[in-house]
């Protein structure tokens, strides 16, 4: 239970407190009495807009459920009322993007990203130095090589063939001429030969005495590629941080990378390990950013949280909290993260362009009060939530001067566009949101507006996650379409993953195909809701829904309740492993509820999937010596019922409530 102690009239946790005063202050030149003082007053000017904003969320969202209730759909007199009530504004006159003083990862070059969740120091240790990769690893030790798998006990000289040639033919591919620079140091026993192909880097290792390399006529022991530019240090959807003790857990991890001494202990293999932060590659006369561009995404405008309480004693907003404390720990970034001095800040879940113009005056305010140049902070919108989608263009006007990112997330969009068109009727079938007219307009105009309001070469444009890290074979069939469609970023889930990636953008030049691009999809497209339209399901198909669904929500639930695990490979119906986070979540719980408010199916029937599907996921989880069994009276299984049945009244659909509640219950217990 929290102990408070007395901040500048607001009762302040004490963990959090002593981290604030004698971790995250020293060394920035700002003293306790100031940094408190001027946290006071920014939450006592932003809170009650923040409320304010939410209460508008609220009222729009009425507004439309009533809409649908009174209303046949017809698509013109749908988009007039939006307009009526204000949840599309007019658009802005043509403008171009002004932010200033972008690192490079973000600006000019292109290739992949990473999100890591901040509560778990090795992942985000893995994450930043993820910047390099052996693509010999990477190939050897993945299906995205068409070869048969290496054979047990030690090295398979067969399957290391079979990677070699890969790798040199695509090298063959992307710098044809590589022979000719490597020829060079062939000769010699040991070298490197340094490469540039698109803005990424290849380093060609020459080791004659390597077990790879001396059995190669080129002598070439591995294969080195540029891959994860830039990582996000998440402290939002994969993250399960419901007090101020989760707070200041995570907060020591961003701490530790922008001070650049963070280190992770663990057993692998029988061995205890550490691991640190990599330096730069130093090269004759050049230094090659030995780490990824690290970004911290803050939370969205809707939580509170405990560890700070507010003079009428409410618990002080999460994203004011996260706004203030991330941009002071990135003050102790002397150079080792941001080569310009940026800090760079992820805002999720913000609806439309008030909700940014907001964002963008809590940025103001913080930079005041820490003593920093105007737009030093950076906000990277996610573009996940419907009313920003359909209002694109003003929402980056919004925050035209720090926008350093926009990034599409179909998983939170889909929640979002299910919750709120929740009374219009009965949705499509989850897997066929994927090719809904909404969501591929929805990811074109993303990148056509980010590009008509100059984005290019100043900020990112991103596409989201692969989210099954072992099928990296059928990852690199798809995920070359991220950079063919302008992205000069997509997320990956793992440093593996991140090397197969950067892969496409040597065979894609993004920045060229960018200029390509220039028609944007109509708004009518995006507005189009996803309706079954009376489409008639069979039992079977149905059943295949609700357990589908109920696994998903089951195998996610009972290790964030029970474990505080806000992102794992969590194996779904099917056994394949998939990584999971809230975002996912949102969508099975709100397709469940919206199916059983328009009688596609039953409680008892929903009930029915979640008991068979409670059976397979302890069975999922057998190996798990931490795990505890889903009965209908754990606090995991009645919050993942509770998700669903009382989806429709959640906030936007969103699950952070109901979750946040239960393992306040757990941690409490």
């Amino acid at each position: 239970m929290s102990v408070y102690v007395d901040r500048a009239g607001l009762k302040v946790s004490d963990v959090l407190a002593v981290f604030v005063e004698n971790e995250a202050l020293p060394g920035t030149g700002i003293e306790a009495a100031q940094y408190w003082n001027g946290l006071a007053a920014i939450l006592a000017r932003f809170a009650p807009v923040n409320r304010a904003l939410l209460a508008k969320r609220n009222d729009l969202q009425a507004q439309i459920d009533a809409w649908h209730e009174g209303n046949a759909f017809e698509q013109g007199a749908y988009e007039a009322f939006l307009r009526e009530i204000g949840y599309l504004v007019p658009e802005p006159a043509p403008f171009t993007v002004d932010t200033a003083d972008v690192d490079a990862e973000v600006a000019t070059m292109a290739g992949p990203q990473l999100v890591v969740p901040a509560l778990n120091t090795r992942f985000a240790l893995n994450a930043a130095n993820a910047r390099w990769g052996s693509l010999y690893d990477a190939l050897y030790g993945t299906d995205a090589l068409d070869a048969p798998p290496a054979k047990p006990g030690g090295y398979d000289p067969t399957r290391g063939e079979a990677v070699v040639a890969y790798a040199k033919a695509f090298l063959d591919e992307v710098v044809p001429g590589w022979r000719e620079y490597t020829s060079l140091i062939t000769g010699a026993v040991k070298g490197q030969q340094l490469l540039k192909n698109n803005g990424l880097h290849i380093i060609i290792v020459v080791d004659r005495e390597h077990q790879i390399g001396k059995t190669d006529p080129d002598g070439i022991a591995d294969v080195i590629l540029e891959s994860a530019l830039s990582t996000i240090i998440d402290l939002e959807d994969s993250v399960a941080a419901v007090d101020a003790d989760d707070k200041v857990e995570a907060y020591r991890t961003w701490l530790g990378l922008m001070k650049g001494d963070l280190v992770a202990t663990f057993e692998k293999g029988g061995r205890t390990m550490t691991r640190s932060l990599e330096s730069d590659r130093e090269w004759c006369d050049l230094s090659l950013h030995g780490r990824s561009l690290l970004f911290v995404r803050n939370v969205g405008h809707l939580m509170t949280n405990p560890a700070v309480l507010l003079a009428d004693g409410a618990e002080a907003p999460e994203g004011i909290l996260d706004a203030v404390l991330t941009s002071l720990i990135a003050m102790h970034d002397q150079g080792g993260n941001s080569r310009t001095g940026s800090i760079y800040i992820v805002k999720p879940k913000m609806h439309g362009p008030e909700e940014a113009a907001f964002t963008n005056d809590l940025f103001d305010a913080t930079e005041d009060m820490l003593g920093l140049a105007r737009h030093t902070i950076k906000v990277g919108v996610m573009d996940e939530e419907r009313r920003t989608s359909a209002n694109l263009a003003a929402t980056i006007h919004a925050v035209r001067h720090r926008i350093a990112f926009i990034n599409t997330g179909f998983l939170d969009r889909t929640g979002d566009e299910i919750h709120t068109s929740m009374q219009a009727g009965a949705m499509v079938a989850k897997a066929d949101m994927k090719t809904s007219a909404w969501i591929k307009a929805y990811e074109a105009r993303n990148v056509a507006i980010g590009l008509a309001c100059g984005l290019s070469g100043k900020a990112q444009i991103g596409k989201g996650m692969w989210a099954a890290p072992d099928r990296m074979a059928d990852m690199m069939a798809q995920k070359i379409g991220h950079p063919m469609a302008g992205a000069n970023t997509a997320w990956v889930p793992s440093p593996t993953a991140a090397t197969l990636h950067a892969m496409h953008y040597h065979q894609v030049d993004v920045f060229a195909r960018q200029k390509e691009l220039t028609n944007i999809a109509p708004l009518s497209d995006l507005l189009t809701v996803p309706l079954a339209g009376g489409h008639n399901w069979s039992d079977a198909e149905i059943e295949r829904e609700l357990d589908n669904n109920a696994q998903g929500i089951l195998g996610y639930v009972v290790r964030w309740i029970d474990q505080g695990i806000g992102c794992s490979k969590v194996p779904d119906i099917d056994d394949v492993g998939l990584m999971e986070d809230r975002a996912t979540l949102r969508i099975s719980s709100q397709h469940l509820a919206n199916w059983l408010l328009h009688g596609v199916c039953k409680p008892a029937q929903v009930d029915a999937a979640m008991a068979r599907m409670a059976a397979k996921v302890d069975a999922q989880n057998a190996g798990d010596l931490l795990y505890r069994t889903l009965t209908p009276d754990s606090m995991a299984f009645r919050a993942a019922r509770a998700l669903v049945f009382e989806g429709v009244a959640q906030p936007n659909g969103y699950t952070e409530p109901l979750l946040h509640k239960f393992r306040q219950a757990v941690k409490a217990a």
